[in-house]
């Protein structure tokens, strides 16, 4: 705990909108799973207009609640949630989606190595498929890349093809960005980074935000000692023509936000021929 105002360290922030289905199946296991004395558990709900509060406060009194008067979507949702454990005295904060399961003891491996790498800027779990657990998950896997081209790629998962986790990818080591789904960062740090940027509304607003963690001189890495499941794909299906449009309209606003002019033209032809 932190010695000046007794919290935990880490704000474990679950940020919820219309989940009253999700709750009851995935918030039991970080309650059980997160250790007290080094995570709060909080729900920050995004204006919902179901069931969601009525179920936190009747079957999760133990989970603090964060209520926005109104859904401000997931990027600004988290901004507001972040900026709010900044003034409560959090040191880090953890980004988890509502459909992840945590195992008992997953927040300790993440804590103990930011602890001692104050050059980490963020980290994340190796991310397990909830519904296939001996696979890893899309979203993450064990950890991203981006190819020279732009493409992001992760350590488990390339383009659609998932692997089978046989402890292949189980070494802690820099990655370039982390998961969303389970993303660790230093509050002050994400603050200062700029948090996520709302205009991506959804997909690669992590690996944007780690990105620009990246450019302030801080590492970013994996830690497999820690391990969640993923339920995933529930903002957009696959098939979803927006999903297309999103992922493809993104990655190129990534590429021209944060690479260098004298790189972006190079990576922009070599698309046009590629796309």
């Amino acid at each position: 705990m932190t010695a000046e105002n007794s919290k935990p360290l880490c704000a474990v922030i679950i940020l919820n909108w219309n989940g009253a289905r999700l709750l009851p199946e995935f918030l039991p296991s970080v309650v059980t799973g997160t250790a007290s004395d080094i995570g709060r558990v909080i729900v920050a709900d995004n204006g919902s207009t179901d069931e969601s509060v009525e179920i936190l406060r009747r079957d999760f009194s133990g989970v603090e609640l964060w209520e926005f008067t109104e859904n401000y979507g997931f990027a600004e949702g988290y901004n507001k949630a972040l900026e709010r454990a900044h003034r409560e005295g959090y040191r880090y904060a953890v980004l988890l989606n509502s459909d992840v399961k945590t195992p008992d003891g997953w927040l300790q491996p993440l804590v103990s190595y930011m602890e001692q790498h104050p050059e980490c800027g963020a980290c994340q779990p190796k991310l397990l498929s909830y519904k296939e657990p001996e696979k890893f998950e899309y979203a993450g896997a064990s950890g991203g890349f981006i190819d020279r081209n732009g493409y992001p790629f992760c350590r488990g998962r390339i383009f659609g093809v998932v692997e089978e986790d046989k402890g292949q990818y189980d070494d802690i080591r820099e990655i370039f960005w982390a998961t969303g789904a389970a993303l660790m960062v230093p509050v002050e740090l994400y603050l200062t980074a700029g948090g996520l940027d709302a205009g991506f509304f959804a997909h690669m607003e992590e690996i944007d935000l780690c990105w620009r963690i990246h450019l302030l001189g801080k590492s970013i890495v994996v830690v497999p000692q820690s391990a969640v499941y993923h339920l995933g794909g529930g903002s957009l299906p696959a098939s979803d023509p927006r999903k297309t449009y999103l992922n493809f309209r993104n990655n190129l606003l990534l590429l021209h936000k944060n690479l260098p002019q004298r790189d972006l033209r190079g990576t922009l032809m070599r698309r046009r021929l590629l796309d």
